[in-house]
């Protein structure tokens, strides 16, 4: 399973689940301390800001982050879970997530995953940008984005509770 949390609740959820693999999706502009039960090459971290457009001074998630991302979940051995985290939990840890669980299920329904998303967090507001790298990706037409502007934004918060997102 995938956890997701904030920056602020990243140790407390490695340590509370067993996690020994990690996604921090967050720039160097923020000190990402990796938890010690997780071995470095089981630490992956994107930089980059939670933008949707490209803005001056930002780093705008990109094709080659998610493929990045993509790789290191189809390699992750799930024998203990995975935590996804950026700064407050809501917009591209949980856009992480939900590609992760479609590319690890290419047949399971998308509304159906973004569904169990929004179950998990009434704070869930993914990051579009990121949806729609991984749906071309992946080749689902369109379908993750769809499923996501079904889901609507989630409720306004400075930082999500931490949830899990089941693969199945």
């Amino acid at each position: 399973m995938i956890h997701v949390c904030s920056l602020a609740r990243l140790h407390k959820t490695v340590e509370d689940t067993g996690a020994r693999h990690v996604v921090s999706l967050i720039t160097d502009e923020v000190r990402v301390e990796r938890p010690t039960a997780v071995l470095e090459e089981n630490h992956l971290w994107l930089r980059l800001h939670d933008i949707s457009s490209p803005l001056d001074g930002h780093i705008m998630p990109d094709e080659e982050h998610v493929a990045d991302l993509l790789s290191f979940v189809r390699r992750w051995d799930r024998r203990a879970p995975l935590v996804m985290h950026c700064y407050a939990g809501i917009s591209r840890s949980t856009a992480s997530a939900f590609a992760s669980v479609c590319a690890l299920n290419p047949q399971r329904d998308e509304g159906a995953i973004a569904q169990a998303l929004r179950r998990a967090s009434p704070t869930a507001t993914p990051n579009i940008r990121i949806v729609s790298l991984a749906d071309r990706l992946l080749g689902r037409d369109g379908r993750m984005i769809a499923a996501i502007e079904t889901i609507g934004r989630g409720v306004m918060a400075e930082e999500a509770d931490p949830f899990r997102l089941d693969l199945v």
